[in-house]
């Protein structure tokens, strides 16, 4: 049995967490950054199991369909039993009240947090159903802004509320072309990573709630992510694991 999970965002934070517990699980690990983790070669060897980087911008689609184009040769081998995407990369920036965001701000936000997940996703079970003995799962992270306004977050709620429902609808497409394969989503709530930081620099008048985060640090409310990354695995592990399903983390830690 040969397995691989596709990671994006793996330089850092649930990312790498991710990376680190496949690993040490035998799962062979293809992960999707701009700058690259050191650490993940080093456990890798220590678990002989494989970890490959590739660098990509996930801002240019171009980037991103190339980047898939090279690395499913080197995911889909005939051996390959079970594959994990987890689109893990996302932007919180631009915080701000929406009349004062830039165009260019604007579409990189949209381009990273839902552009580049929708065409990996897309990818990925495109070429994943041409191998009919390969069990594939894609997962989306979410956040619970993706279910309310909050202000200052006009650009990330919305993008993150788009990619719950682009998640129910594919899962459809599977479940009625009867592929086997899934797509969930996984909203990992709040995490000790360095988006919480850029969240607690925000001046208020940008996005108001800023004091609640900072609370939440000061109070060591923040989960851990590894944590957070073992309860997403157990999930993948699960073969109960629900086609179209928002997963939150409050159900579990």
């Amino acid at each position: 049995m040969t397995k691989f999970a596709i990671i994006t965002g793996v330089s850092r934070g649930l990312g790498e967490g991710l990376a680190k517990l496949f690993l040490e699980s035998g799962v062979h690990v293809i992960g999707i950054s701009r700058t690259n983790n050191h650490k993940l070669p080093k456990i890798a060897e220590e678990n002989n199991q494989i970890y490959k980087h590739f660098s990509c911008n996930l801002s240019d689609p171009d980037e991103v369909d190339d980047t898939f184009e090279q690395l499913k040769d080197f995911v889909f081998i005939p051996e390959l039993t079970e594959v994990f995407l987890i689109n893990n990369a996302a932007a919180v920036e631009p915080m701000d009240q929406a009349m004062n965001i830039k165009k260019e701000d604007l579409v990189n936000h949209i381009h990273v947090n839902m552009i580049a997940p929708m065409l990996i996703t897309n990818s990925f079970l495109n070429e994943a159903n041409k191998h009919e003995h390969v069990q594939a799962i894609a997962v989306e992270v979410t956040s619970g802004a993706g279910k309310r306004p909050i202000f200052g977050w006009s650009t990330y709620c919305s993008t993150k509320a788009g990619i719950n429902l682009y998640t129910e609808t594919v899962a459809l497409e599977q479940e009625e072309l009867n592929t086997g394969n899934k797509v969930i989503a996984f909203n990992p709530g709040v995490m000790d990573t360095q988006m919480q930081e850029t969240i607690r620099s925000m001046d208020k008048g940008a996005f108001l709630d800023v004091e609640r985060y900072r609370k939440l640090k000061a109070e060591n409310q923040l989960n851990s992510p590894v944590d957070v990354a073992s309860v997403l695995i157990d999930i993948l592990n699960d073969e109960g694991v629900i086609n179209g399903k928002l997963y939150n983390i409050t159900d579990y830690l």
